[in-house]
């Protein structure tokens, strides 16, 4: 187990409560939803089963050695919008991906990670089987499941512990390089496209450029969130300091599909959470706020009403 419950079972009592607990080999709870409202066809089954398949695949193995409890699996949304069956098997679709955290002291979930891939084409036949190697490239499907999967592993990892999901950002790392292969799009170096699955990894785990936004997702979450309850004016601090920290990679290398994920998971709960914080640390955050993410200036701005 490596959630933030871990750092408060070392006393005798906590090692009680972990007896009898039963811990699970499987990490994920993905919700895949298949829209086919567009997809021509008469043959609706295919698509109920690419569902039962794909959380099969995601929330029925193991990723990586740690194991974890029923609660702690990691929640996410995968929203496939199938835009085009030019052919039976074929499928073009883009891919929303979502992930959630919980907070500490809290019911609360906050969403981790907020992920819109565009460009998606994929041969899927109902009872296919869904196979993956981490050295080879097999197909389209497993390719991008897996790629989410150890995404989605590595930010809840960076969020606990400073830059944390390095294992997984590896793997998803080799993911893209073997799918260089593919005729596929969305894994090559495209620089006309930059919100594609090779950009977004190689911002994660190749680019020492925008190491601070990795960082900021631990002071963000388990330096900021997670101490609101026990210690308001350091979680506000450590909030900042983490819009800080996105805010001088972006001066860096402007507009990254790093800088820009965090800020379409973070920019509604930022504008609430820092209401409540001190004056002078709301001052400080709009300021940062409004160079990072212009887009969002109103709702930045209501943050200084309190």
């Amino acid at each position: 187990m490596k959630h933030f419950l871990m750092i408060f079972f070392t006393s005798a009592m906590g090692l009680q409560l972990l007896s009898g607990v039963s811990v699970t080999a499987q990490q994920l709870n993905f919700t895949v939803i298949v829209n086919s409202e567009r997809a021509r066809t008469q043959d609706r089954d295919v698509f109920a089963n690419m569902k039962t398949a794909f959380e099969q695949y995601l929330n029925g193995r193991s990723w990586i050695e740690d194991e974890f409890r029923q609660e702690e699996r990691i929640k996410g949304n995968l929203l496939i919008t199938i835009n085009d069956m030019p052919q039976v098997g074929l499928f073009s679709a883009t891919v929303q991906i979502q992930t959630v955290r919980p907070v500490y002291g809290s019911n609360y979930e906050t969403l981790l990670f907020n992920f819109a891939d565009r460009n998606w084409t994929f041969e899927y036949v109902e009872s296919q089987p869904m196979e993956f190697n981490r050295f080879s490239y097999l197909n389209n499907v497993t390719s991008l499941l897996s790629f989410y999967a150890y995404i989605a592993l590595g930010l809840d990892y960076d969020s606990f512990s400073p830059r944390g999901g390095n294992p997984y950002f590896e793997i998803a790392s080799n993911i893209v390089a073997n799918a260089q292969q593919s005729p596929r799009p969305g894994w090559n170096q495209n620089p006309s496209d930059k919100r594609n699955r090779y950009w977004l990894s190689n911002d994660l785990y190749a680019s020492q450029v925008l190491v601070p936004i990795r960082d900021a997702y631990y002071l963000y979450h388990r330096m900021g969130l997670d101490l609101l309850t026990t210690n308001p004016q350091e979680a506000y601090e450590n909030i900042l300091e983490a819009i800080q920290k996105v805010s001088e990679a972006n001066q860096v290398q402007p507009n990254s599909i790093l800088t820009i994920s965090f800020m379409d998971a973070k920019s509604d709960e930022i504008s609430k959470v820092l209401k409540s914080a001190p004056l002078e640390i709301r001052q400080q955050a709009v300021e940062v706020l409004l160079r990072v993410d212009p887009n969002n200036s109103r709702k930045y701005n209501d943050i200084l009403k309190g």
